[in-house]
């Protein structure tokens, strides 16, 4: 493709895309058009669809989702793409994440389950290792920080408590929620997280802290363990 024919077609794909949005674009077209800002002078059409093509964690092909789920170093294990590309291509699930972290606390004037939920689906998207987050909350039940406690792999996570205590001194919260992922699993609490939570309530309890709620993320879904009728008592 000369330059001209290169040009013409990078202009014709913007084009479309602010007139009709990304909701018609194919897979292949949609790292097409991001590719155009990390690769400048190239056709990124091929590159795109080697990303797309790439086998995914079961080694068969993947999807727009697992191009963006990839590490930095499989991405460049990909003909065509370097460092920046990599870069750019982690940037977007990273910069959702903080936009709807953002549009989630914007609106959460007061605690509830539902609108902790929702905080906590965004923080855990595209999250592939399990993590604990921590809300620290005032006495109006507004969100004082958000504080990572641990991180651990794809299927377990050390629920610290002392490091959640710590946490909600150190930020002078009147009332905490308590947030982990299950990644490959289900927004259901194991045994251990339920006498795990049983333990963290009472040890926060003496020290006129409230455990508000332990929500579980899964797939885009929450568990509130304080709206099941089965825990409400843990939280009482």
């Amino acid at each position: 493709m000369d330059k001209g024919m290169h040009d013409g077609h990078r202009n014709r794909l913007k084009r479309r895309f602010l007139e009709e949005g990304m909701e018609q674009f194919e897979p292949h077209n949609v790292l097409e058009l991001l590719l155009f800002y990390s690769i400048p002078r190239q056709d990124t059409n091929e590159t795109a669809h080697r990303l797309i093509e790439a086998p995914g964690e079961r080694g068969v092909p993947g999807s727009l989702s697992a191009v963006f789920d990839a590490s930095v170093e499989d991405l460049m294990k990909v003909e065509g793409v370097g460092m920046n590309t990599a870069i750019l291509i982690k940037l977007v699930p990273a910069v959702n994440r903080r936009y709807l972290e953002d549009r989630a606390l914007r609106g959460m004037r007061a605690v509830s389950s539902e609108a902790c939920g929702e905080l906590l689906v965004s923080k855990f998207n595209g999250v592939t290792v399990e993590r604990v987050l921590l809300l620290c909350m005032n006495n109006q039940g507004r969100v004082l920080h958000c504080v990572s406690i641990s991180e651990g792999t794809q299927s377990m996570v050390d629920i610290n408590n002392r490091r959640i205590v710590e946490a909600a001194l150190r930020h002078n919260a009147s009332c905490v929620v308590l947030g982990h992922n299950h990644p490959n699993g289900v927004a259901v609490p194991s045994r251990t997280d339920v006498e795990t939570t049983c333990m963290l309530a009472r040890l926060l309890r003496s020290m006129d802290i409230w455990l508000y709620d332990h929500i579980i993320v899964a797939d885009g879904e929450y568990f509130s363990m304080a709206r099941c009728n089965k825990f409400e008592a843990i939280f009482s």
